[in-house]
C-alpha cells in the first residue's frame, strides 16, 4: 500500500474533489489541514515549493493541485 498524505484547507474545492477521488476508490490518505497547524503548512511548502493546496504526497512524489490522471498513473487506477 502507498503512503498517501494530502495538505488541504477546509475551504478548498480542489482538496475536498481530491479526497473524494481518493474516497470513492477505496484509498487510505493522512489529511493534513495547512489552515490550522503552521508546522504542517511549513512541511507542506518544503516538500512542495508551493503554498497552495491540495499538495498531495505519493510515496515522496508530489503532485500539486488535483490532478487526476497523474493521481490514476501513480496509484495505477484505471
Amino acid at each position: 500500500m502507498k503512503n498517501i498524505t494530502i495538505y488541504t484547507t477546509p475551504t478548498c474545492h480542489f482538496c475536498h474533489a481530491a479526497k473524494d477521488f481518493f474516497r470513492e476508490n477505496n484509498i487510505e490518505f493522512t489529511d493534513k489541514d495547512v489552515a490550522t497547524d503552521k508546522e504542517v503548512a511549513d512541511e507542506m511548502v518544503k516538500k512542495s515549493g508551493q503554498m497552495g493546496v491540495p499538495v498531495i504526497d505519493i510515496d515522496g512524489q508530489i503532485i500539486v493541485g488535483f490532478d487526476e490522471p497523474k493521481l490514476r498513473e501513480l496509484l495505477e487506477i484505471k
